[in-house]
């Protein structure tokens, strides 16, 4: 094969793994999941609605309600909190922005706008709540004693630990007066009801944007128990430390429990998730007439130490299902392999990058160690456009990735060392930026291989 077909060759593979990560995106489209499921009988018996969102789909997702909503229902102006990249003008609604993933003072302003409409709603009125992810940093409303720079010092801290976002949700409902049921319990006895767009793998409702609406079964002590396990509890505020050993003692209220009064009246409906945005890759990897596998549906675990496996599985021509009993056996014929979830990255260094970056840097170095052979791409990225604090989605490598990089001047495995993932794919061209995408439903891979002839 001539050298300028082997290079038309890599761009085509490279190309279809960026069309079948932006038919996942679609397929989490907020504004189209919100006119599927925001039905009359939702808000038909009540006499007035309050519409509220808060995500980085808010936009999307309110200005779909407002045009279905009669505007004669509507319980003055909405409010819709998003990210600053996200923030559009919608008629009737007031948009504020806020920042991700860590709060800032025009999240909590919001928080308290909200916290005071949502008081003000009446027995027979409905709170019509649209949740999207990315809420949980964007209305921050810290517990009394706290500061909000105390609760970002925290949320800092768990984030550069490593800790999960089931594990940073259950500290933060127990320094929040929103989250955990908050929310609901200021609802009461209104009507309540949450259109949730899932960026949470197994669509934990109790953990999407930290679950404002729904019950929390975590409590004060395990709270304590994941910063102390995380390494970081001598590092928080003593404020914090202070309010959640009270709540452990009884002193403070806890978060509303299963079977709690205060969620009577108050309904819930799933309208997007990962599970169906990787469905929609599957069936557009198969029209591409890729061979096409589930690798994981719940992809978890250290990103750097994701990529390093998959790439020994592919070198052995054997995969072991992620998360489920199984293998999957490579094919002599162009193959798709898969998945959906949400890595972890401990930072050990100083350098820029996210989780998918990370994962995808450490997929290349371990392809060029191990020798994957064939023609390949390996695409992974966040479907809400930003990976980390970068401005790219994630990042995407192939056969060719590490030499571009050295003979630019990187050092990949210094630079990986460092968390520099950032760095390392733009000396190779290999980012990927899509922008801000209006939704968030974690993250998305996929592995696209055409066999050595």
């Amino acid at each position: 094969m001539s050298p300028l077909a082997d290079q038309a060759d890599l761009a085509s593979i490279r190309q279809d793994a960026f069309s079948i990560f932006q038919a996942g995106i679609a397929a989490a489209d907020p504004y189209q999941a919100v006119k599927r499921h925001l039905v009359p009988e939702l808000f038909g018996r009540c006499s007035k609605v309050h519409l509220i969102a808060f995500g980085k789909a808010a936009c999307a997702m309110a200005q779909a309600a407002s045009e279905i909503i009669p505007a004669r229902m509507l319980a003055g102006r909405g409010i819709a909190v998003t990210n600053y990249e996200n923030v559009t003008d919608i008629d009737n609604v007031d948009v504020i922005g806020a920042s991700h993933p860590l709060p800032d003072a025009a999240g909590l302003k919001a928080a308290q706008i909200i916290a005071e409409r949502v008081r003000n709603a009446q027995q027979n009125e409905l709170v019509l709540i649209l949740v999207s992810g990315g809420g949980s940093a964007l209305i921050p409303y810290p517990a009394d004693q706290i500061t909000l720079q105390e609760k970002i010092a925290t949320t800092d801290l768990l984030l550069a630990s490593g800790a999960t976002i089931n594990q940073i949700n259950c500290v933060r409902k127990h320094l929040s007066r929103l989250k955990g049921g908050g929310l609901a319990r200021m609802a009461a006895p209104a009507h309540l009801h949450a259109l949730i767009l899932s960026d949470v793998l197994g669509d934990d409702l109790s953990s999407i944007a930290s679950g404002p609406t729904v019950a929390d079964a975590t409590t004060y002590a395990d709270a304590i128990e994941i910063l102390k396990a995380k390494g970081v509890w001598d590092q928080v505020p003593i404020n914090v430390r202070r309010h959640l050993e009270q709540g452990m003692l009884g002193n403070i209220e806890e978060t509303p429990k299963p079977g709690d009064d205060v969620f009577k009246n108050t309904g819930h409906t799933l309208i997007g998730s990962n599970a169906i945005s990787v469905n929609a890759m599957l069936q557009a990897a198969k029209n591409l007439g890729y061979e096409t596998k589930l690798y994981s549906d719940h992809l978890c675990g250290e990103a750097r130490t994701v990529g390093a496996t998959l790439v020994a599985q592919c070198v052995e021509g054997r995969l072991q299902k992620a998360g489920a009993l199984g293998e999957i056996t490579l094919q002599n014929k162009p193959m798709a392999l898969l998945a959906g979830g949400e890595t972890t990255v401990t930072l050990k260094g100083n350098g820029r990058g996210g989780r998918n970056q990370e994962m995808a840097l450490a997929f290349a170095i371990a392809a060029e160690q191990q020798g994957l052979t064939g023609n390949w791409a390996f695409l992974s990225g966040g479907t809400d456009g930003r990976d980390g604090p970068t401005d790219a989605a994630g990042g995407i490598v192939d056969r060719d990735t590490i030499k571009r990089m050295t003979q630019a001047g990187a050092n990949p495995s210094e630079l990986l060392e460092n968390n520099d993932s950032y760095t390392a794919l733009k000396t190779s061209d290999d980012l990927v930026n899509t922008g801000t995408t209006g939704t968030n439903v974690a993250d998305l891979q996929i592995l696209l291989i055409q066999p050595a002839p």
